[in-house]
């Protein structure tokens, strides 16, 4: 359906080169002619070296390597009694107290680990305050630019190409010159964007509790996973203590405090669904404006920590019985993006929690959103969600032969494991997707006191912004009502064989198909008109 992007031959100066406008097949809307843009290698001798590359099994030749025997013996026996522990030498010895050299720093925490559900649910109030926080915009858009005139490196020979400053140690990299590291921010879009951090690993420290505090093991065993599970998670709420903690030491003293959540799961299978989408936009969110920011020291603190998120999405993932990672690359999106999916979750913050700069898009949905808990997804019925908000959990409530978690059939179960590959696809290329989008204007988020709105420059929505891995690829809505359309899932491939929709991705309408690539796509927001999450695998 769409043909995959190809590079312009002055990829030296590292522009990209849209790729021809695709044709819709025969029994499609027409139409289809959108650029699918791809931020892949630069082209040059490296490219070369990567087309001849043999990753698959059938022509893989000169694997000659010798074997030894595995012949695994039944499990029979098994072991039932433990010895005492062997004695080996060791010392007494205790980390130092709070005020000893070598003391950890405080955590940040609500204090304790949680064994019952704090206070959640929606907000009843009158907010004090609306909006986002302004002072008075420039402008309502940023130009678009050529390349920075200082990025011009390119070696050619694979020789040093200039003066190395110490032994073993190339020219070049910032922060690398012996200046003592600052690990403060640096900037307003730095405390905005740790800020925001800030507010997601606080509604994951109390979700992962949440779940733990209400469900029982044997709910967990209900669910197809097991004590060991739940312990799990409720290791990784005491992540978010950590990730909490170090984010608040960055912000300084207006470091925003944990608020009360309105959580839509009623179940086990619920929980890990929604925690799996809340961990893939708090991820995402992250890797968007990573390298945007003015303090590298944040951001490479943020990266160690960000790791374990990227962790924790997959191991949910693997708890819902989806693909662990089904793509290439994992996808980053701007901070408005990720708050407009956080703040409906957000019921109310206490009094003087600082306030955020970035936008609330008003809310895309998918009416035929695939339902992961169903044998075959393709018989997912209108609105199988257990509310309307974007990030919502799919339903459980489905006939037991219709549910993929009363199977064990290989291709068909999505009971907990490790990994599982699904004889029948979440979603698919061609597949007609109907949307509806909520009017802007609807108060949101903590206290009700933030206001989604479009764009500043939106017009009709005409495309349907795929943002997945390195792509991003339009394609056209067609509308057919007020605040309701379809478009037709996209075929591109991020590189030859694989296709860009997979995963939990995100899709936006916009009124023009911008050109964009990761690192600038947050030139998008001023067009959007409605932001959502669509469960591709």
């Amino acid at each position: 359906m769409y043909t995959k992007t190809t590079f312009a031959s002055t990829l030296l100066t590292g522009l990209v080169a849209a790729a021809p406008a695709p044709q819709a097949p025969s029994g499609y809307a027409s139409g289809y002619a959108s650029a699918s843009s791809s931020l892949a290698a630069p082209a040059g001798s490296a490219s070369a070296a990567a087309v001849s590359q043999a990753g698959y099994v059938s022509g893989y030749t000169n694997a000659n390597a010798p074997f030894a025997d595995y012949s695994p013996t039944p499990l029979s026996n098994l072991v039932s009694s433990f010895t005492t522990d062997s004695q080996i030498s060791a010392i007494q010895t205790e980390a130092p107290s709070p005020g000893q050299p070598g003391a950890a720093d405080t955590l940040r925490s609500d204090g304790s680990d949680l064994t019952g559900p704090t206070s959640h649910g929606p907000y009843k109030g009158t907010p004090t305050t609306t909006g986002a926080v302004s002072n008075n915009p420039a402008n309502a858009t940023i130009p678009a630019l050529p390349p920075n005139p200082t990025a011009t490196y390119y070696n050619t020979d694979g020789e040093l190409q200039h003066q190395q400053p110490i032994p073993y140690t190339p020219y070049g990299g910032l922060g690398t010159n012996g200046t003592e590291p600052r690990y403060m921010v640096n900037s307003d879009f730095d405390y905005e964007s740790i800020m925001l951090g800030l507010y997601q690993e606080w509604i994951e420290l109390d979700s992962f509790n949440n779940g733990v505090a209400l469900f029982s093991d044997e709910d967990f065993i209900a669910a197809g996973l097991t004590p060991e599970d739940r312990s799990m998670i409720q290791f990784m709420a005491q992540q978010e203590e950590g990730h909490a903690t170090l984010l608040s030491n960055m912000l300084g003293e207006t470091a925003a405090p944990q608020c009360t959540y309105n959580y839509p799961f009623t179940n086990v299978r619920e929980f890990v669904d929604f925690q799996q989408i809340l961990t893939r936009y708090g991820e995402s969110g992250v890797w968007g404006f990573i390298n945007h920011l003015d303090s590298r020291e944040v951001g490479q603190l943020l990266a160690q920590s960000i790791a374990t998120e990227a962790r924790q999405e997959m191991i949910f993932r693997q708890m819902s019985g989806l693909h662990p990672m089904p793509v290439w690359f994992e996808t980053g999106i701007p901070q408005s993006w990720a708050w407009t999916f956080l703040a409906p979750y957000i019921s109310s913050c206490p009094e003087g929690t600082t306030r955020l700069a970035w936008q609330n898009f008003p809310a895309l949905h998918v009416a035929n959103q695939a339902n992961i808990n169903r044998i075959s997804p393709n018989d997912t019925a209108d609105w199988e969600r257990v509310g309307n908000r974007t990030s919502d959990p799919a339903i459980t409530d489905i006939p037991k032969n219709e549910s993929c978690l009363y199977t064990d059939e290989t291709g068909y179960s999505c009971r907990g494991a490790i990994s599982h590959n699904r004889s029948e696809p979440l979603s698919f290329a061609g597949k007609q997707v109907r949307l509806e989008w909520d009017t802007p204007g609807q108060p949101v988020g903590p206290n009700m006191s933030y206001v989604t709105a479009a764009g500043g420059v939106a017009g009709e929505p005409a495309y349907v912004a795929w943002v997945a891995q390195l792509n991003l690829t339009y394609t056209p809505l067609t509308v057919t009502g007020p605040n309701s359309g379809y478009t037709y899932q996209p075929a591109g491939e991020v590189y030859e064989s694989k296709e860009i929709v997979n995963g939990t991705m995100f899709i936006a309408l916009t009124d023009t198909d911008l050109y964009l690539t990761p690192f600038n796509l947050s030139m998008m927001n001023p067009h959007i008109s409605a932001l959502g999450i669509y469960q591709a695998g």
